[in-house]
């Protein structure tokens, strides 16, 4: 049976300060659970009989068989599905070296979970491994961030730290691109297999203070370009834009073989 306590404990991780004191984050869901299993320590795994039919193997510092009512008590989500579990955060091991030799994303004040989460899921999707992300970005263990990964916590590492002094360390032949209004068309552009590219906030965009250390302006264009149109695109949305081009300009420099 279900404690009132371990309900207690868990629905208290919805507060980043809780979470933090704990070192802890909630995810929900077979996929997500399946795919975090195996890559971050598990403090606690509960889940339905159904659910432990089928995962018999799987390992937590405090495992429990519940029935779907007390999960649904326990849950953070609208409609639970048989499993939650909650695992232990991995240290940040900081990377400011990334962006000299591989594509890396850095978030200037994203603070939508949803954005964040849906972002981490593109940079895994196109094979970026590094973000670096403001201390002012949405918490990457914010159980909406989290469930909006769908597993790619996994595969990439999210970084909290200064994105002036990280882009200021970087050497000057590095590429840091950033989309702008009064950019470059992106697809007329060289772009580069290495860099960073700093997408900024929902409503304000990038900083006055990290602006000025892009180097490369880009602008996605609407089209057609005389359309009156909406004002901007949703920060996850112009990632996925920007990220596909850099990756098709990869595969078509590589040829029809390329696999990657």
């Amino acid at each position: 049976m279900l404690s009132k306590n371990t309900i207690k404990y868990i629905r208290s991780l919805e507060l980043k300060k809780k979470r933090k004191e704990e070192q802890v984050f909630v995810a929900e869901g077979h996929k997500l659970v399946g795919d975090l299993l195996g890559h971050f320590p598990c403090k606690l795994l509960l889940a339905t009989d159904t659910w432990w039919q089928t995962h018999a193997g799987a390992e937590a510092d405090e495992c429990l068989k519940v029935t779907q009512e007390e999960l649904a008590r326990a849950s953070l989500q609208k409609a639970p599905q048989e499993v939650l579990a909650v695992f232990r955060q991995p240290d940040d091991v900081y990377c400011p070296e990334a962006p000299s030799h591989s594509l890396c994303l850095a978030l200037d004040d994203v603070q939508d979970p949803g954005n964040l989460g849906t972002i981490i899921r593109l940079a895994d999707w196109f094979g970026i491994e590094h973000i670096f992300c403001s201390i002012g970005t949405a918490d990457v263990f914010n159980p909406k961030t989290v469930q909006a990964t769908m597993g790619a916590l996994a595969r990439v590492k999210v970084h909290y730290g200064s994105l002036t002094q990280l882009i200021g360390a970087l050497d000057k032949s590095v590429p840091v691109y950033g989309t702008f209004l009064d950019g470059e068309i992106i697809y007329g552009e060289e772009l580069s297999d290495c860099g960073l590219i700093v997408m900024g906030n929902e409503g304000k965009g990038i900083s006055p203070e990290v602006e000025k250390l892009v180097n490369k302006r880009l602008y996605i264009p609407n089209y057609p370009q005389e359309r009156e149109t909406s004002e901007s695109l949703n920060v996850a949305i112009a990632t996925a834009v920007v990220c596909a081009e850099f990756r098709r300009r990869k595969q078509v420099i590589a040829g029809p073989g390329y696999k990657k």
